[in-house]
């Protein structure tokens, strides 16, 4: 069992969750809709200074999904590589 957690800027969600369910038809997942914090390049903090904000995908899935949320993962920061989007993936 793995749990995947998805942090993406929260314009790309749409896209995620849609590429993920195409991709992997029993995917089943928790979004957390608001996230704040700073990354590596800028702050997330829907504020009038930071007005962005991210939002988490969390999943928990057999071993054997892994491959294939990597490889969604990866089309979409290829496809969109100014977003912010990072998988961190756990194992049991």
């Amino acid at each position: 069992m793995i749990r995947a957690e998805i942090f993406t800027n929260q314009s790309m969600q749409e896209v995620l969750i849609n590429n993920l369910e195409a991709a992997i038809p029993d995917f089943f997942y928790t979004i957390v809709p608001l996230v704040h914090g700073r990354g590596g390049d800028s702050y997330k903090l829907g504020t009038s200074t930071w007005p962005e904000t991210n939002s988490i995908i969390i999943a928990y899935c057999d071993d054997d999904k892994e491959k294939q949320i990597r490889t969604v993962v990866d089309y979409i920061k290829e496809k969109f590589p100014q977003e912010g989007i990072r998988l961190f993936v756990l194992h049991d």
